[in-house]
C-alpha cells in the first residue's frame, strides 16, 4: 500500500482525475528546485509531457502552448512542459523557441510515471490539467502534438465558464 507521499525510493502513487498532486521536487530549467504540490496554491496548473525537447513533435507541441499562453494565463492557469531531459537542454530548447512558461526536469521519469505517461524509460505525450488546490481534473494520453494546446485550453474554457 503507497501512500499520496513519495516514498523513500523516490515513486509516488499514480495520479488519477480527482486525486492532488502530491509534493515532489524537481528542477526547472534554471536549475531550481520547484516542489510541485505549491504550483497549484495560487493557480490551476498545466503540465504538458514531451518526449525530448528540441525535436520535431515535441517543438510543434510547445510552440503551441507557446502562443496561445497568455490565453492560460487569462484563465488563471499557468503552463509547464515537463521532460526527462536535463535543465540545460530545457534551458536552450526555451531561449531557442522563446517559450515563455518554465520547464521541469524529471530525469527518472518519476513524477511522469505517476502520471501514467511513463513507460520504458519514454515519456508519452500527453497533458494534465490541475485546478487551483491540486485536484487533477483532466488528462490526455497520448495526445498528438498540434492538438495538446488546443484540447487543454478548451477545457480550461469550458471550467472557467
Amino acid at each position: 500500500m503507497q501512500s499520496k507521499r513519495a516514498t523513500y525510493t523516490g515513486a509516488l502513487s499514480p495520479i488519477d482525475v480527482g486525486d492532488i498532486l502530491p509534493s515532489y521536487t524537481l528542477k526547472n530549467e534554471k536549475d531550481e528546485d520547484v516542489d510541485v504540490a505549491t504550483l497549484t496554491a495560487e493557480k490551476g496548473v498545466i503540465f504538458f509531457l514531451v518526449p525530448k525537447a528540441d525535436t520535431p513533435g515535441c517543438t510543434t507541441q510547445a510552440c503551441g502552448f507557446r502562443d496561445v499562453y497568455p490565453d492560460f494565463t487569462s484563465h488563471n492557469f499557468e503552463v509547464y512542459c515537463l521532460s526527462a531531459d536535463k535543465p540545460t537542454a530545457q534551458a536552450k530548447w526555451q531561449s531557442k523557441k522563446n517559450l515563455p512558461y518554465p520547464l521541469l526536469s524529471d530525469p527518472k521519469r518519476v513524477l511522469i510515471a505517476a502520471l501514467g505517461a511513463g513507460e520504458g524509460g519514454k515519456t508519452k505525450r500527453s497533458h494534465f490539467i490541475f485546478e487551483k488546490g491540486g485536484k487533477l481534473v483532466d488528462k490526455k494520453i497520448p495526445v498528438k502534438p498540434a492538438d495538446s494546446p488546443k484540447l487543454a485550453l478548451e477545457f480550461v474554457k469550458e471550467l472557467s465558464s
